[in-house]
């Protein structure tokens, strides 16, 4: 196809977009990352960034990083098998696999790359996978590339993953894959069931933990410690760009056996250029600062309860769940757009998600609550929300 007869085709499916109020664009940020940011000239409450505990720039993390800038350099312009692991990296993955009670781990670009490049080195067509339909889409797309039997087992319904686990019986390795903290919705994998039907089928549990590790669990370890299970855990995937300082990064931590085959198989990570050595320094020092952060936790969940608290009061439709993550529920692609538009103008960066980031219908405005907001911030927010709502009809 000439590129001018491909340019002219997606010119036209872009409008179809914007008609549709599902066109993503994106919003310049002027300011670094934090709980007030200027968008566009306009100095407003953020709630939309995965900076759960607020550590996004904070000054032992900056730091941190700055020093790993001068004593390690910019970058290692290498993959990691050649020239490019330098002793911190080394030292993170000790840390990450500590952290999660794992014998290692292995350090990816992002943790799409880490959910990329696990699942074809591990299975085969003897095998078979089980995943959530709500899974993140770098789950989706790692399992596509393996050659394992699928089975998309209907969102935390137990019984459907028992009755597939029933009828996979034949396949050699099976394994279980599931978002540990579903960042649509803000609800937690059933990992206690999945864990006991994992044991009953003699299956390999793995868990993508982006949206847990730091702030879910009372030591931060994540939605597995928070439910009491972390031990059982035979993988798990994360990010050093949410909670953990807010940069990029990710991670695998699991067995020596399966960290040391990921480490010669994993394309990703055989293909992909280091982890730059600041972002690693300043990983370093994040998990020293999740080891020291109860306060900000029970922090968090004080801010969480006050906006759904405020939220629900005024008539919106927030999905249940323990997490800082509150979908307002709104159904209508064009409606989320327009009242994302209107709470900007009053101050309150939110974001309108649809289809297909979330499934047709299902619109929405999802909130992320900090333990960097204010009291006084949240009652702006809810105001906001209250008064657009009912401007756009959504509340009366």
């Amino acid at each position: 196809m000439p590129a001018n007869t491909m340019n002219a085709y997606l010119r036209e499916q872009i409008s179809h977009l914007k008609s549709q109020g599902l066109y993503k664009a994106e919003r310049w940020i002027e300011t670094p990352q934090s709980p007030e940011i200027v968008v566009q000239g306009r100095k407003v409450i953020n709630f939309c960034a995965n900076n759960y505990l607020g550590l996004a720039n904070h000054p032992r993390i900056v730091a941190a990083a700055e020093e790993g800038l001068r004593r390690w350099g910019y970058g290692l312009s290498s993959v990691r098998f050649i020239c490019g692991t330098q002793t911190i990296h080394k030292q993170l993955e000790q840390r990450i696999a500590q952290f999660f009670h794992k014998q290692d781990s292995l350090l990816y670009t992002s943790c799409f790359d880490a959910n990329g490049g696990l699942f074809e080195p591990l299975l085969t067509e003897q095998d078979a996978v089980f995943s959530d339909e709500l899974n993140h889409a770098s789950i989706i797309d790692g399992i596509r590339l393996c050659k394992a039997q699928r089975f998309r087992y209907r969102h935390n319904d137990m019984d459907d993953l028992r009755n597939q686990l029933e009828s996979a019986r034949k396949y050699r390795f099976k394994m279980i894959f599931t978002d540990s903290v579903f960042s649509m919705d803000g609800d937690l994998a059933n990992l206690p069931v999945i864990c006991e039907l994992a044991d009953r089928y003699d299956a390999v549990v793995g868990i993508d933990d982006c949206h847990g590790t730091g702030h879910l669990g009372p030591t931060g370890r994540g939605a597995a410690e928070e439910l009491g299970v972390l031990d059982r855990i035979d993988i798990i995937t994360g990010t050093l760009g949410k909670t953990l300082g807010g940069a990029s990064g990710g991670f695998t931590a699991s067995s020596a056996e399966i960290v040391d085959w990921l480490r010669n198989r994993s394309r990703p990570y055989l293909f992909s250029n280091s982890v730059p050595p600041a972002l690693v320094a300043a990983a370093i020092e994040s998990f020293s600062l999740i080891d020291e952060a109860a306060d900000l936790r029970a922090k968090l969940k004080a801010n969480t309860a006050k906006m759904r608290h405020g939220l629900e009061n005024a008539g919106f439709t927030i999905k249940p769940g323990p997490t800082p993550i509150l979908p307002v529920m709104l159904g209508e692609a064009a409606l989320a757009t327009r009242m994302a538009d209107a709470l900007l103008e009053r101050g309150i960066y939110v974001i309108g998600f649809s289809y297909p980031v979330v499934p047709q219908g299902q619109a929405r405005i999802r909130l992320q609550v900090s333990a960097a907001h204010t009291d006084e911030q949240i009652d702006r927010a809810v105001a906001a929300f209250t008064e657009v709502g009912r401007e756009l009809g959504v509340i009366r």
